[in-house]
């Protein structure tokens, strides 16, 4: 049973999927601690439900972002992660701390990688006029949102839409495919190895696996 360690800055959707993957066994592990940098984040809410213990982290309380995120880490760390999942952490990420859980923290981002990393991804797929949009996980790097890509999943845009139509069928998707991601690192299937992501032993092209799985 693998240890996963979550962190949220929202309402936290996606980190209710990952727990209901859990508790319903299609992920082979426990999510043991949930973080937030935001104190009134309803993720953590969702987190003392399932009884999952829950913390927040806030900017105020540290006189740098190196100082909030040497604190942050120790506190992961005292709960022996071997995942660090990010759902919805809106937070940059010091150099020290992704290097500290290189190849075993993940992300997912709501467009197409490599197009729109940042913020406003709806947004910007309805003002460029796309036919096609979706959401990313993706191992993290030191680049934002440039980390190798795991597994895609495309939804259409429909002529009228609005952001809000958008942003649901994105996370339609985001609920489907996060859990699957974690399910297949905790049982030894997906590795990042030489800046690309590896699974069942083989290097995974840019756009991350593709199947119907």
């Amino acid at each position: 049973m693998k240890n996963i360690v979550v962190l949220i800055s929202g309402n936290g959707s996606n980190l209710q999927a990952i727990i209901d993957a859990c508790e319903t066994k299609r992920i082979n592990g426990a999510i043991k601690a949930v973080f937030s940098n935001k104190a009134d984040a309803f993720g953590l809410e969702r987190a003392r439900e399932a009884g999952i213990p829950a913390h927040a982290l806030t900017a105020a309380q540290f006189a740098s972002r190196e100082a909030f995120d040497r604190e942050l880490m120790q506190e992961i760390d005292a709960y022996a992660p071997d995942l660090v999942v990010l759902a919805g952490y809106m937070r940059i990420l010091s150099p020290d701390f992704v290097a500290h859980y290189q190849g075993r923290l993940i992300n997912i981002h709501p467009s197409l990688l490599p197009k729109y990393p940042g913020l406003h991804t709806h947004r910007q797929v309805l003002e460029n006029g796309d036919e096609e949009h979706g959401t990313s996980v993706h191992f993290v790097t030191d680049e934002l949102d440039g980390g190798p890509v795991i597994l895609q999943a495309k939804v259409p845009v429909f002529p009228g839409d609005t952001e809000e139509e958008i942003t649901a069928r994105v996370q339609h998707q985001e609920h489907a495919i996060y859990p699957l991601v974690i399910s297949w690192y905790v049982d030894g299937r997906l590795a990042m190895r030489d800046g690309a992501a590896w699974l069942d032993g083989l290097p995974l092209p840019a756009q991350g696996h593709a199947s119907d799985e």
